[in-house]
């Protein structure tokens, strides 16, 4: 609203990750740390401002380049058509001051009388609606009359045209719209008052924005001192070559113990293993079991047949 360029600007709201160095740096105490954690914020919000004003800069360039002319050049062009309006609407308010020679052509007639005029005025633009088109009604003092039928307000629009075009509403008194012309007339001169200042309020914006555009980042310096003193805090913390492990401080046994992978747990195995053993236990007491038996039978068979027989059968 006030025709300039505000620069917005806001802090980036964001959650601090620390990383194994980090944890290790607040654990040993070390003062580099924050240091390090107040300098990426500080270069964070830095570069922000300098994105900023490079994209307010090229914003710059191209006003600067297309809208700026086209604005400079429209606007001249209609102080130019509104002076040679002025001059031509002069001789008309000093007739309508004297009340006499009054002349208008509606509809291929030219009317003298100001209440016919306006009553032929109003039945021209009735003509328009009906056939439905926009088109030249009449003229008035080199003045073009041009109606319009704006169907969304159910209103007739009569636009004025030499230079310059200006738009009026028709009403339904005759005489009241021929005041609408002549107040038109009247203003004439106001508008080009306000169209030079619009022009000088855009030069001004012009000028203001060459200034702008050639004006280097004021916080360059500043940002570069804080980058270089950040990459110094980096190398001395050695948190860009240090794996985890290392910004842990593990040792490498450590490391190669927590390295190495784990076997895999066999229970199936286990078991196996377990019903191996017991067999192992059980098998020598019943080969032994066996082998008294055996000297038994060897020791009884020179005695009779029929004993040993039966102690065969019993085994």
């Amino acid at each position: 609203m006030t025709s300039k360029s505000p620069v917005r600007a806001c802090e980036d709201v964001d959650d601090t990750a620390l990383s194994y160095a980090e944890i290790k740096a607040l654990a040993t105490g070390n003062p580099y740390i924050k240091e390090k954690m107040d300098l990426d914020i500080q270069v964070s919000k830095l570069k922000l401002l300098k994105a900023n004003h490079t994209s307010q800069k090229y914003r710059l360039e191209t006003e600067i380049a297309r809208n700026y002319p086209v604005k400079i050049t429209a606007l001249k062009e209609r102080i130019a058509g509104l002076r040679a309006d002025a001059e031509a609407v002069k001789p008309i308010l000093e007739k309508e001051k004297e009340k006499d020679n009054f002349s208008m052509l509606i509809g291929g007639k030219t009317y003298t009388d100001r209440k016919e005029a306006g009553t032929a005025l109003i039945a021209a633009c009735a003509g328009m609606k009906a056939v439905d088109a926009a088109g030249q009604v009449g003229e008035f003092c080199g003045f073009r009359l041009y109606s319009d039928f704006d169907s969304f307000n159910q209103v007739y629009k009569l636009t004025i045209k030499r230079q310059c075009s200006y738009q009026v509403e028709v009403g339904k008194d005759p005489l009241g719209n021929l005041q609408r012309i002549s107040n038109v007339f009247s203003g004439i001169g106001k508008k080009l008052t306000e169209s030079e200042l619009n022009l000088e309020t855009v030069q001004q914006q012009l000028a203001t924005a060459k200034e702008e555009v050639e004006k280097p980042f004021a916080k360059e310096e500043e940002l570069a001192e804080k980058m270089e003193r950040l990459s110094e805090l980096n190398a001395l913390l050695n948190m860009d070559d240090k794996g985890p492990s290392e910004a842990l401080g593990m040792d490498d046994d450590v490391q190669e113990v927590a390295d190495c992978p784990r076997k895999a747990v066999n229970y199936a195995g286990r078991v196996s293993d377990a019903s191996r053993i017991a067999d192992e236990v059980r098998k020598p007491s019943v080969l032994g079991k066996l082998k008294e038996a055996k000297e038994r039978l060897m020791g009884n068979h020179g005695n009779t047949q029929k004993p040993v027989k039966k102690k065969e059968q019993e085994l």
